[in-house]
Formats: C-alpha cells, sequence, structure tokens
C-alpha cells in the first residue's frame, strides 16, 4: 500500500500552505466553468425576457467547487493509486504535501456545491438534484474508482458533457423552466473548446503517462493524433456556429470570429514545437480562448 505523503524533489523547496493549495486548484483552468455559463444566461434571456443573474452566480459557484474538488481528487487519486511516478510529480500542483488534505480539501470542495447548488435544486426540482450528484460523482470517477475515466481514454467525453452540455444547458433551464436545442448546440460548441485544454495537458504528459499505463487519447493513438485532436476542437465549433447564421442570429456566428487570431497562434504553437512545460502557458490560452469564444457568443445574441 503506497504512502499517503507526497514527497518533492530535493533541490526544490517546499512551498507555502496557501500558494500550495491555490496551484493545487490549477488556477490556469478554472475560467472553463464561465463560459457554459455565460451563453446559457445569454440564451435564456431572450427567451425569457428576464435574467436572473443570482441564479447564475450560484451555478458558477457550484461549477468551480466541483471543478476544484475534481482538480484535488485528481492529484490524491494518482498518487494513492500509484498511477504517477515520484520524480514526475508536478511540483507546481503541490503534489509534495500530504494526501489526506488534498483529500479532505476535495471533499470540502464537492460539499460546497452542494452548498450552492441549495438555490439551484430549490428553483430547478430533482432534474438539478441528478445533474448535481451525478456531476459530483464523476468529478470523483474521473481519477477514482474501478475504471477511471482519465485512464481508460473516456475523459474528454465527461468534459464534453461536464463543461459543455450538462452546464449551458442547466444554467438555461433554471433561468427559464424549460429546455432548448439552441443552448444544446451552444453548449457542444463550448464543449469542445473546453476539451482543449486537457488534450493539451494529455500532450505535454504523453511519455510520463505511457509509463504508468495511463491509457489518455494521445497515449493510444499517438503525438500527431494529439495535435489533431487539439486543432478538430478548437475549430469544429467554429463550423457548429454556421447553424447561428442560417438562424438569422448573425452576430452570434461572427463575434466569436474575433477570438480566431489567438486560438491559430496557440495551434501554431502546439504544432510547430515538441510537447513540454512551455505547454503549460498553452493551456491556459485555451482556456481564456474558451471564455473568450463564449462570452463574444453571449454578446452578439444579446445585440443580434
Amino acid at each position: 500500500m503506497p504512502n499517503t505523503t507526497f514527497s518533492p524533489a530535493q533541490d526544490v523547496p517546499k512551498k507555502g500552505a496557501l500558494l500550495s493549495w491555490w496551484l493545487a486548484i490549477r488556477p490556469r483552468t478554472l475560467l472553463i466553468s464561465l463560459g457554459p455559463i455565460l451563453i446559457g444566461t445569454a440564451l435564456a434571456s431572450s427567451d425569457a425576457g428576464q435574467m436572473n443573474w443570482l441564479l447564475s452566480i450560484f451555478t458558477l459557484f457550484a461549477a468551480l467547487a466541483i471543478q476544484i474538488g475534481t482538480n484535488l481528487m485528481n492529484d490524491v487519486l494518482d498518487y494513492r493509486h500509484a498511477k504517477d511516478k515520484v520524480d514526475k510529480i508536478h511540483l507546481q500542483r503541490a503534489k509534495y504535501l500530504d494526501a489526506n488534505q488534498f483529500f479532505l480539501g476535495g471533499c470540502v470542495s464537492f460539499s460546497l456545491a452542494l452548498l450552492f447548488g441549495i438555490p439551484l435544486m430549490v428553483v430547478g426540482g430533482w432534474p438539478l438534484v441528478v445533474i448535481l450528484l451525478l456531476s459530483i460523482a464523476c468529478g470523483y470517477l474521473y481519477t477514482g474508482g474501478p475504471f477511471p475515466f482519465a485512464y481508460v481514454g473516456i475523459s474528454n467525453l465527461f468534459i464534453l458533457l461536464f463543461f459543455g452540455c450538462v452546464l449551458t444547458v442547466a444554467t438555461y433551464y433554471l433561468q427559464t423552466g424549460f429546455l432548448s436545442m439552441r443552448a444544446l448546440l451552444a453548449g457542444v460548441q463550448i464543449g469542445f473548446l473546453s476539451i482543449v485544454p486537457h488534450a493539451i495537458n494529455n500532450l505535454r504528459d504523453r511519455v510520463d503517462d505511457a509509463v504508468v499505463n495511463k491509457k489518455t487519447l494521445v497515449v493510444r493513438f499517438g503525438e500527431q493524433f494529439g495535435r489533431w485532436e487539439i486543432t478538430f476542437c478548437t475549430l469544429f465549433p467554429y463550423v457548429l456556429g454556421l447553424y447561428w447564421i442560417v438562424q438569422g442570429d448573425l452576430w452570434m456566428a461572427l463575434l466569436p470570429c474575433l477570438a480566431l487570431p489567438l486560438m491559430i497562434r496557440n495551434l501554431r504553437e502546439i504544432w510547430n514545437h515538441q510537447p513540454s512545460d512551455s505547454f503549460n502557458q498553452n493551456l491556459a490560452i485555451s482556456a481564456l480562448c474558451q471564455t473568450l469564444f463564449a462570452s463574444l457568443m453571449a454578446f452578439g445574441h444579446l445585440i443580434g
């Protein structure tokens, strides 16, 4: 049974506790919870004729709590299942701290998600109860349980569903009381963009993941596949955006194109450089692009 205390690299001093927690929640990726809520709220405001920002704020807090809890559990369960070698531990995630602290932090985050979700469950009824409980369970099962999503190559599906379809549609449903295919389509667009930071992370860690038998898609199919996956997930939302032109929502389709130059630049760097820690910057940019795309799409809908 593996030791439950993380061991630091000998040449790296311990970080302060607050800094360690901050780095462990992976702040570079937290933006991706915002995009689905922005577009879900914008679509609902036009269909319902009103906008309840308080509900959207509680939705954001609940989503962030689930995302943070998933990140903390990911580090702990990787270590406890001996999936990470000591010499490849990412110090920026503060994995050299006590595992029990991070496990407790994950439990607290999931509990906060339920707390923030109380108004959502009151307004949304049993569908929101089911969504919250399933989302928290999936956050744990991402790297926990007998068949962790992250180790069998289906983590992208979890990201597409949660950070795209579920979060966007749930936000819309809370504001209007009914479902919408338009919200679902917008959620799919945002979901594909939410996969990009995760895919960049997997491309960066391909060699180490292969050593510990972590069968991500890029481990299964190779480095070039990883680059094409990132490219497809970045550009396919623009293909889906043609739907909004057909529907007469021109600005909703066109304004997100303002984010395209930054996305293309990010893709060029992914294609022109070998996977390394420098990809951390590309990961952060891809999360920013997802939020920028969603913000521009939401603004385009509101002015259209």
